[in-house]
């Protein structure tokens, strides 16, 4: 067993290069894992600028001096923050404000239209099954409730930490984005010299993890606004809210577009009734999500990212566990990570031993 061990090891951890790399992922990961949320602030600044980078690097492609290229790409910034704060949010926290006073109407309606179901078909449902879906709903209406009172407390106790990272966050993302060689230079000073294989994988995945969240968020931003003029044209309640739900769902593929069609159903039948309109807004919300999987996405992504749908569903379970939303945002691309790091492992380890 030992020698099965020591085989094991000198096999995949004998090159110097897998050791740092081996040791980079083991920091990184503890770091996260420990003090993930202490840190947040400098995490979403980095993530940012980051991406935010990249627009700077276009500007400067266009003969554009890299501060002006910083100072536009930072401003533009700042300004959608802004509409996001004191327009977006506004609306968005007015509409859900509305639709949970709405649930014990919707509730209500409900439970007359389930309580008819065992005279309809008593042979699939027995009046017994519908009382005991009825309590588990009200549990779950009862739980939701208190969760959003709570969250609201907890936010008005916290309102001083978000205000202190709305302005820490984004002086964070300038300095970063006006000394980055600065500070990249600064960090690779603590890294050995011999470090290829960690500079290969950086180089394979920059490229990749960059556009694939470039391209994620111009789709979110594409779905959500398409989404909102068409519910907006079928006057359909909470449309910035439903919207705003179904461009974030884009984060979860394949689940996220089966779980708002619910919301979006639920809303529409409560509006209208089995009508031609809620089978307007539904089929126009398939339309959305078939337009997207099938058009926006080929034209963003391309083969940018190159994973199996089963191994994309388990990243978004398993980050979005760890992490929550950052999880399931980054998810794709750090399962794309760990692909190029499994690729590179053994090459690095067996071509050695062929030598």
């Amino acid at each position: 067993m030992l020698k099965l061990v020591n085989d094991w090891y000198h096999r995949h951890f004998s090159d110097p290069q897998v050791a740092i790399l081996a040791l980079l992922l083991v920091i990184s990961a503890t770091i996260l894992y420990f003090i993930g949320d202490v840190i947040a602030p400098l995490l979403a600044a980095i993530i940012i600028a980051y991406l935010l980078d990249g627009a700077v690097s276009v500007l400067i492609k266009q003969k554009i001096p890299r501060f002006i290229a910083i100072f536009v790409t930072f401003s533009l910034f700042t300004i959608s923050l802004l509409i996001v704060l004191f327009i977006l949010a506004p609306l968005l926290i007015r509409q859900a404000t509305q639709f949970v006073l709405e649930i014990p109407k919707m509730f209500s309606q409900g439970q007359d239209l389930l309580m008819q179901l065992p005279e309809k078909y008593p042979s699939v449902i027995s009046q017994q099954q519908v009382s005991e879906l009825l309590i588990g709903i009200r549990t779950q209406i009862t739980d939701f409730s208190q969760a959003v009172v709570s969250f609201s407390l907890s936010s008005v106790s916290d309102l001083l930490t978000y205000m202190v990272y709305l302005i820490v966050v984004p002086i964070l993302i300038f300095f970063f984005l006006k000394d980055k060689d600065l500070i990249t230079n600064w960090f690779k000073a603590f890294l050995p010299r011999d470090r290829k294989l960690v500079s290969q994988i950086w180089l394979e995945m920059n490229g990749k993890i960059a556009g694939y969240v470039r391209g994620k968020f111009v789709e979110i931003v594409i779905v959500w606004v398409v989404s909102y003029i068409t519910f907006m044209v079928f006057d359909l309640n909470y449309s910035m809210l439903l919207s705003f739900a179904v461009g974030v769902s884009v984060l979860i593929p394949y689940v996220g577009a089966a779980i708002v069609t619910l919301p979006i159903a639920i809303v529409a039948y409560f509006q209208w009734g089995y009508s031609t309109e809620m089978l307007y807004v539904v089929i126009a919300y398939a339309i959305i999500q078939f337009l997207d999987g099938n058009l926006l996405v080929p034209l963003l992504f391309s083969e940018m990212v190159n994973l199996h749908p089963a191994a994309i569903i388990v990243a978004v379970l398993l980050f979005g566990g760890l992490w929550g939303i950052w999880g399931v945002f980054f998810a794709i691309p750090l399962a794309t990570l760990i692909h190029a790091i499994i690729n590179s492992w053994p090459r690095a380890t067996l071509d050695k031993e062929l030598e």
